[in-house]
C-alpha cells in the first residue's frame, strides 16, 4: 500500500509559551431589545436557551457570562407604567432587525431571574437618542438592575455601547475623547452613588466594576488610546478593557464565505488590530472582545448562518485565545442572521440552534476547563496559511498536550456550486492528512491511541444537519439538550507511534484529537 500522501506537518513545542484565558473564555452578548426573548421571565423562562448554556457549562465547568446591551441599550427608556417587559416601535429608515425607539418596564428585569448560575453584564443607556428621560432612566433602572442581580449573578456593569459611533447621530461633530470621558465618570459616579444606597454589597471590590470602553473600531470618530490617556480610567473600577470586533460587514462587496470567514489570514489580520491596540495602550488590565461576531449588520443569511461559519467561530475564538485575548461575547438578536441560536419562532425565522453554536460546542469542548493553556501549532510549508491551522491544549497542571485541534477551511459545497438548490455536490469531498510528531504523554510516553472528534456538516454552505462528535444539540430533538444520533459514526481512534500522530481531515471539517480520552471507548 502506497504512503498516503501528507499535506501539512506540525510539530508540538511544550506549554511554555502558551496562554491561559480566562474562565468563561466563550460567552455571549445579547441585544439589550431581545434579551426577554432569549432569557423569557419568571412565568415562562427559555429553557431552550439554558440548555444551550448548560452545554457549554459542561465542558468549561461555568456557564458562559452574558452581556446584555449592544445598540439598543442606549435606547431603552425606562417607563414605570409599562405593564410589560419592553415596547418597541421600528423605523425601518434606521434598522429593519431591531426597534430604535423603546421603552422597559419593571419586568424587564425578571428576565435576569431565568437562567440558573449565569452571571451578567448589564447595559445602562449613555446615547440617549435624543430622549430627555435618558438621565432619569439611568438614576431608575440602577435599584432595579443591581437588586435584579444581586452578588450572584452580577458580572459586572457597562455604560454606554460603542461610543465611538456617537457622532454624527447622537453627539455634535466637535464631540471628543475628553468631552466622552467627562460624560463616561459623571454617569458611572452617579451609578455608584445610587449604588450606594440601594445595593450597598455591591460596592465590593469583588462586585463593583465595568466593561468598558466598549468601542466599535481603531478608526471611529474616538480613538481608545487618547480615551485612556484623557483618564477614562481615573476611579480605578474598569475591570476588562472592552473592545468590538467583526471580520467585515453584511452589505460590504466582495464578503465571501472562502474568502472572509473561511480565511485565516483574514481572522489573524482583524484579530491582530486588536492585540496591537492593546499593546500599545497597556491599561494593565485584561482585554476581551465584549461584542463580536462574524459579519456586522447582524450578519447574511447563505454565511453567516452556515456550517462555514461555524468553522470561522472555532478560529476566530481559539486564534482570539492563543494571541491573549481573554474572553469573546458572541453577539445574538432575534432574528440576527449571525446569531448561535434563535430564541423564539417569529415570522420572519423559526426557533432553533443554528450552525455557530456547534462551533461554539466545538471550542469549548477543546479549551475544556478553566486554566487549560493554549498556542497555535506551526504547520509546514505544504500548508495553505489561509486554509490550514491547528492549535494545541495542554493541562493547566502537567503542561501536558491535552487536546489538539485541526481546521481544514477548505469551503466544501454542500448543494452544487453552493446555490442552496436541491441539486447536490457531484463532487466528491477532498480530504488532506495532517501529521504532528513531538506528543508526549505526561509520563513522556509517545505511544497509545488518540480518540478523533469532528465538527462536521454536509458541506460549509449548509444551514442544517451539523454535529459535533456525533451529538446534536437541535431544538427539535430535545429542546437543545445533547442527543446522540444514531447515523453518525464516533469512538474513531488513530494511532500515537512514537510521538507521532496522523489524521484525515476533509475540506470543511474541525477535527480534535484527545489525548485524554483514555477510557472514552
Amino acid at each position: 500500500m502506497a504512503e498516503p500522501t501528507i499535506h501539512a506537518v506540525g510539530r508540538i513545542s511544550s506549554s511554555i509559551n502558551a496562554i491561559q484565558p480566562l474562565d468563561g473564555f466563550v460567552s455571549y452578548s445579547i441585544e439589550f431589545s431581545s434579551f426577554p426573548d432569549f432569557a423569557g421571565n419568571k412565568s415562562n423562562p427559555n429553557d431552550f436557551s439554558n440548555n444551550l448554556l448548560d452545554n457549554l457549562g459542561a465542558f468549561s465547568g461555568i456557564k458562559p457570562y452574558i452581556r446584555v446591551g449592544g445598540n439598543t441599550q442606549d435606547f431603552a427608556i425606562y417607563n414605570s407604567e409599562l405593564p410589560f417587559a419592553l415596547n418597541g416601535t421600528y423605523n425601518l429608515s434606521r434598522s429593519a432587525d431591531y426597534p430604535t425607539t423603546i421603552e422597559i418596564g419593571p419586568s424587564y428585569f425578571e428576565s435576569y431571574s431565568t437562567w440558573p448560575n449565569v452571571r451578567f453584564s448589564h447595559g445602562f443607556n449613555m446615547g440617549g437618542n435624543h430622549d430627555g428621560r435618558q438621565w432619569e432612566t439611568l438614576l431608575q433602572t440602577v435599584p432595579l438592575a443591581c437588586k435584579a442581580l444581586g452578588k450572584d449573578k452580577l458580572y459586572l456593569w457597562e455604560y454606554g455601547n460603542e461610543p465611538d459611533l456617537f457622532v454624527p447621530a447622537v453627539r455634535t461633530t466637535d464631540y471628543n475623547e475628553s468631552d466622552y470621558v467627562a460624560e463616561w465618570l459623571k454617569g458611572t459616579r452617579a451609578i455608584r452613588s445610587v449604588l450606594e444606597e440601594s445595593c450597598p454589597d455591591l460596592l465590593g471590590n469583588d462586585t463593583y466594576g465595568y466593561l468598558a470602553p466598549s468601542f466599535a473600531g481603531t478608526t471611529n470618530h474616538l480613538k481608545q488610546p487618547q480615551t485612556w490617556a484623557d483618564g477614562i480610567n481615573a476611579d480605578g473600577d474598569i475591570k476588562f478593557f472592552s473592545s468590538h470586533n467583526y471580520i467585515s460587514g453584511a452589505e460590504t462587496p466582495g464578503v465571501t464565505l472562502q474568502g472572509t470567514l473561511m480565511n485565516h489570514t483574514r481572522t489573524a489580520l482583524s484579530v491582530g488590530i486588536h492585540t496591537a491596540e492593546n499593546a500599545t495602550i497597556q491599561p494593565g488590565i485584561p482585554y476581551i472582545l465584549g461584542e463580536t461576531n462574524s459579519l456586522y449588520h447582524q450578519g447574511r443569511p447563505g454565511l453567516s448562518n452556515s456550517f462555514g461559519a461555524a468553522l470561522w467561530a472555532v478560529d476566530f475564538a481559539l486564534h482570539c485565545a492563543a494571541v491573549g485575548i481573554g474572553r469573546v461575547h458572541f453577539h445574538m438578536g432575534t432574528n440576527y442572521r449571525y446569531a448561535s441560536w434563535q430564541p423564539i419562532p417569529t415570522d420572519k425565522t423559526t426557533i432553533g440552534t443554528k450552525p455557530p453554536y456547534y462551533g461554539n460546542i466545538a471550542s469549548s469542548a477543546f479549551l475544556g476547563p478553566a486554566g487549560t493553556l493554549i498556542a497555535p501549532v506551526p504547520l509546514s510549508d505544504a500548508a495553505d496559511p489561509d486554509t490550514d491551522v491547528a492549535y494545541a491544549a495542554y493541562s493547566p497542571t502537567s503542561g501536558a498536550l491535552a487536546r489538539l485541534l485541526i481546521l481544514n477551511l477548505r469551503a466544501y459545497n454542500y448543494t452544487l456550486n453552493g446555490t442552496g438548490g436541491a441539486e447536490l455536490n457531484p463532487a466528491p469531498r477532498p480530504e488532506r492528512t495532517y501529521r504532528f510528531a513531538g506528543i508526549r504523554g505526561e509520563g513522556g510516553e509517545g505511544e497509545g491511541e488518540v480518540l478523533v472528534r469532528r465538527l462536521r456538516a454536509n458541506g460549509s454552505d449548509a444551514v442544517t444537519g451539523v454535529t459535533w462528535d456525533g451529538w446534536s444539540y437541535n431544538y427539535e430533538l430535545d429542546r437543545g439538550k445533547p442527543v446522540r444520533l444514531e447515523n453518525v459514526t464516533v469512538g474513531e481512534r488513530v494511532g500515537l507511534v512514537d510521538g507521532v500522530v496522523e489524521v484525515k481531515v476533509s475540506d470543511s471539517e474541525a477535527v480534535v484529537l484527545d489525548f485524554e480520552a483514555e477510557n472514552d471507548k
